[in-house]
């Protein structure tokens, strides 16, 4: 086990249980599913109750409280990104809007957060001092992210211009076809169309996969802990065993138990 400590651009480099009611709850469920502690900054109250919950020591994701009232408790993606003020500019450009404007996190980086044309949500990062999650791609770490939309072509064309990402389509026999973001020859993560294949409610969306030893066990310690279960597990062949999790307070995740050859080609 390694521990990250650059990303390049265009990379999924963090993501953030936003708007938990209960962060000592919060503690309690993920460290029983995924083996994490997530204890209390020096500066915490200086970040609004901000934490960093950690692997074995390592940083593997942001824990917040919520910032506004009625704010929901969702999982979000963030990429790093070389400037955020132009990556900003470039999603305004290509039909996006802007929920959170660029800003200065106490020297550790610039984040901001946007709306992709579909009303998917995802986050920048320009890295100063932190980069991101030290642990990724093992177990208790996030090891894959993928876009739910139900306009592709639209999300094609605006992370092409935010991102610099193209796709590469992938035929799964009776799942569809799957969309992987690339950039180069570099994986990114994923995509897929929702359409029919969840609740109208559930909007454009960005989940978070979390990396576990064996997914039927996290399954069964999330009920346990208060969670339920949105779909699975199920084995995806050649790549892994999976579960779609929603946590006490509402936050959809999914844990993934991948084959020995996915852990090799993880992004």
């Amino acid at each position: 086990m390694s521990t990250r400590t650059s990303y390049d651009p265009g990379t999924p480099c963090w993501v953030e249980l936003s708007g938990t009611p209960d962060v000592d709850a919060s503690a309690a469920f993920y460290g029983a599913v995924l083996g994490w502690e997530i204890p209390e900054l020096p500066n915490s109250a200086e970040l609004g109750g901000y934490r960093r919950a950690k692997k074995d020591g390592q940083d593997v994701a942001g824990v917040s409280p919520p910032m506004q009232e009625g704010q929901p408790c969702v999982w979000a993606t963030y990429v790093s990104v070389a400037d955020a003020d132009a990556a900003v500019a470039r999603a305004g450009e290509a039909g996006g809007q802007t929920i959170a404007p660029v800003m200065d996190v106490m020297g550790l980086g610039k984040m901001a957060v946007l709306s992709d044309p579909t009303g998917a949500v995802i986050g920048v990062w320009e890295p100063g001092s932190f980069a991101g999650a030290e642990l990724v791609n093992d177990d208790g770490g996030f090891g894959w992210n993928e876009l739910g939309t139900r306009d592709v072509g639209a999300a094609r064309e605006f992370y092409g211009a935010v991102f610099d990402w193209s796709v590469e389509d992938q035929d799964m026999g009776e799942m569809g076809t799957y969309h992987l973001w690339k950039d180069g020859d570099d994986i990114r993560g994923g995509m897929m169309d929702i359409t029919g294949r969840v609740p109208d409610e559930v909007p454009s969306h960005w989940m978070v996969y979390f990396t576990v030893p064996d997914a039927d066990a996290a399954v069964e310690t999330a009920k346990s802990s208060g969670g339920q279960i949105a779909f699975g597990p199920e084995d995806i062949p050649e790549v892994g065993r999976f579960a779609i999790v929603q946590d006490p307070h509402g936050a959809t995740f999914a844990v993934m138990a991948p084959t020995e050859e996915t852990r090799r080609n993880a992004p």
